[in-house]
């Protein structure tokens, strides 16, 4: 008997996700992947998998899935809460852990307290790769399950649940900073005052979001007019920030198209980009300049810490509680929530000092 893992309701946007297709926009296959790299591996972490295994992506909250078979391994990443249903009890669970679904046992995503993603991660699952990538890229039928949304009734095959479960001791923070951006390749087809107001002004991401790209709402920019509002084709990449006649910047993502004909602004660095992407509706942000040089220390940056934090996962028994609600409380621009801290108070003020 194997261990399954069956859908019961996928929520909204459902996916199976891993770190995408590298290499192949050149031949018009984007990325996909996880819009999130860094939760996706963590929770592959989690769940004792290699970083790169695909992964559950769900947008918004809502997934309910069940355990048939024999009992595995799940793991969750992203600032929610769950719940597990089994043997007519119900128990709560944060997320940044791994737990075990015993044979029927149901297990239900709670909205997201923070942005508007999460990933579930199943011990041992292994799907076919197409261009190299398990990810599934819907527009092409790329990947996943037939190169679809997951839908219910798909059963997922995992391996049993051995070892213990364990919890990452130091969950990612929620960063408030500006997004940082490589200005171009086409910023001179915008005047001065629309480039002040791109990097001075602060927009909110539009309810039009979804894994191709993200609307943003506010200052409305002006093309020069000898230059005109669009552009010969040529490559996007995740990150891209074109700005249609309109005027109001659209930002893309991992499913982006490979190539487009409306001027880019900018590029939002690599390291950003993710922060970007689980932004919910209606949250605010703004932009700021960096060079290339910079974004390259901010990848590596991000890529160590992400070590630190993989570093820290250890066993659940061996974890006080975490203060969550607190966590999710502190918005950060930088230094460290102390998760462990005795109240929500005590969290918040560790981290206030911290700031000064």
């Amino acid at each position: 008997m194997n261990a399954v893992l069956e859908v019961v309701s996928p929520g909204a946007m459902a996916s199976l996700q891993d770190l995408g297709r590298p290499g192949l926009r050149r031949l018009g296959v984007p990325h996909a992947g996880a819009l999130e790299s860094e939760w996706l591996r963590l929770a592959n972490a989690l769940a004792g998998n290699p970083e790169n295994a695909p992964a559950v992506e769900f947008l918004a909250g809502g997934l309910w899935v069940r355990a048939g078979g024999l009992p595995l391994r799940l793991a969750l990443a992203g600032h929610f809460s769950a719940e597990v249903v089994g043997s007519g009890e119900r128990r709560r669970v944060d997320s940044w852990r791994s737990l075990t679904l015993a044979t029927g046992d149901s297990l239900r995503c709670g909205m997201p307290v923070v942005g508007r993603l999460g990933y579930l991660a199943l011990a041992g699952m292994r799907l076919p790769q197409q261009f190299g990538s398990a990810s599934t890229y819907a527009r092409a039928g790329l990947g996943g399950i037939d190169g679809r949304l997951l839908a219910s009734g798909a059963r997922l095959a995992g391996t049993p649940c051995h070892g213990g479960e364990r919890v990452l001791r130091t969950p990612p923070l929620v960063d408030a900073a500006p997004i940082r951006v490589v200005l171009g390749p086409q910023d001179d087809y915008f005047d001065t005052p629309s480039l002040e107001r791109f990097l001075g002004g602060t927009y909110h991401v539009s309810p039009a979001a979804d894994r191709m790209g993200m609307r943003l709402d506010g200052p409305v920019l002006r093309h020069r007019p000898e230059k005109g509002s669009e552009i010969t084709s040529d490559a996007t990449v995740p990150g891209s920030i074109q700005v249609p006649g309109q005027g109001l910047p659209i930002v893309l993502l991992a499913d982006a198209q490979t190539a487009g004909g409306y001027p880019k602004i900018a590029t939002v660095i690599s390291a950003d980009l993710p922060r970007l992407a689980v932004m919910a509706p209606g949250q605010p942000l703004r932009f700021a300049a960096v060079s290339v040089a910079a974004g390259e220390l901010a990848a590596r940056a991000r890529e160590a810490a992400l070590r630190a934090l993989i570093a820290g996962i250890g066993p659940l028994e061996d974890a006080r509680p975490v203060d969550a609600q607190a966590l999710y409380a502190v918005n950060l621009v930088s230094g460290v929530v102390d998760a462990w801290a005795a109240d929500g108070a005590a969290a918040v003020a560790s981290a206030a000092r911290r700031q000064e």
